[in-house]
């Protein structure tokens, strides 16, 4: 028995250090910033919002309810797959698909909003450029409280110095 319970905590650990290892520990973005996303990021109903490193699904599942959009999640850490699969039963809502897999073996071309919380230099190099073969021009790149080096945000919004900084960025060419 002790066994098993070690093969799942050492599943758990690896799945979570997997996920950091690729573009960052799991820290939940503020329920207060959640809207702040959504306001800066302007989505509109059926538009493509993806959320790269979901977690627990949490902006995921509002994207699709609030929003109206079609919103897939993207986790590769089992335990926040799983609990973001819990919180998509819960909504059953036709809009929202959670995948387990790695982001950086999605194709977001069909992508209209991304919506990231990465850290620094994961940001700088191999996300930004996937993003940047990747995304069509006019997708729009929402990025939680890091900038994405090298590329300059068309608004940065921190209404308090107590507030984190959200920032958008959007595809302009091919």
């Amino acid at each position: 028995m002790n066994f098993f319970v070690l093969l799942l905590l050492l599943i758990v650990v690896f799945t979570f250090a997997w996920a950091g290892k690729s573009l960052a520990p799991w820290v939940p973005c503020r329920k207060k910033d959640i809207k702040r996303v959504f306001d800066l990021a302007k989505i509109q109903p059926g538009e493509k919002f993806y959320e790269l490193g979901c977690g627990d699904g949490r902006i995921v599942v509002e994207a699709s309810k609030e929003c109206e959009a079609e919103a897939i999640g993207l986790e590769i850490a089992i335990p926040l797959y799983v609990a973001a699969k819990i919180r998509q039963f819960f909504n059953r809502n036709k809009n929202l698909k959670i995948k387990y897999k790695n982001l950086f073996k999605e194709d977001l071309s069909s992508a209209d909003i991304i919506y990231v919380f990465g850290m620094p230099d994961k940001l700088k190099n191999k996300l930004r450029l996937k993003l940047q073969e990747d995304l069509k021009p006019g997708a729009r790149v929402i990025s939680y409280v890091f900038p994405i080096a090298g590329w300059e945000p068309i608004k940065v919004d921190k209404p308090t110095p107590q507030d984190l900084s959200i920032y958008m960025y959007k595809k302009t060419r091919q």
